[in-house]
Formats: C-alpha cells, structure tokens, sequence
C-alpha cells in the first residue's frame, strides 16, 4: 500500500452527512483559510446534503420554482436545482421526509422522481 496514494473512501452518495470543522490555518488563497473573503470557509456543521432527481425542469425559471418551493420546508439550508442535469441539492439541518419534498416539487409543477 502506497502512503502518498490518496485513499477512495469519501466518495460522494445521495445523502452525505457534513461534520467538517472549519479551520484557520490558511490556504493557498489567504491566510484566513478563504479564497473568497477575510474569513473562514463557510462550512455548516452537522447539516445533511442529499440529491433527488427531477424531471421536468428545462429552464432557469423551473430551477427557481423548484428550489422557492424546497426551501420552504423546515430545517432546509439551501437548495441548488440544476435544469440540465434534473438534480435538486439540498442541505438541511437533518433528513427530509421524501414525501414533504415530494409535495414542494408537485407545488412547483414537477415530479420527483427520487434520490439521484
């Protein structure tokens, strides 16, 4: 076994618990650890990501109907619904219930097909 061969166990699945600290240490774009501002990365603590499948989204607007809609439902972070590819991200502050973001994709006038 190589020690400087990365090793493949965090590979990504529908639904991904996040418990990644943020970290101070510096990176390679600041020494606040942040290519983007004066601060840390922005990472939430404890939250759950899952990717569902959706069909029917073809445009911008249908993101943006889609992701209104699941954000409504408690304890959802942010939601990032992507037309070309049908996946609807969402990271909450724990599992959803399919069926409550089931009926906010049928709201918006689409179908949830599942877990991506």
């Amino acid at each position: 076994m190589d020690p400087y061969r990365p090793k493949e166990e965090n590979a990504m699945t529908a639904e991904t618990e996040a418990a990644v600290a943020t970290t101070t240490t510096g990176s390679c774009c600041s020494p606040a650890g942040s290519c983007h501002s004066d601060g840390p990365a922005d990472v939430q603590l404890g939250s759950v990501t899952t990717v569902y499948q959706v069909s029917g989204m073809t445009c911008g607007h249908c993101e943006g109907a889609v992701s209104s809609e699941i954000s409504e439902i408690d304890g959802v972070g942010s939601v990032t619904a992507v037309a070309a590819t049908g996946r609807v991200t969402v990271v909450s502050a724990a599992p959803l219930d399919e069926e409550a973001v089931r009926a906010a994709v049928d709201e918006a006038g689409y179908e949830l097909v599942g877990l991506a």
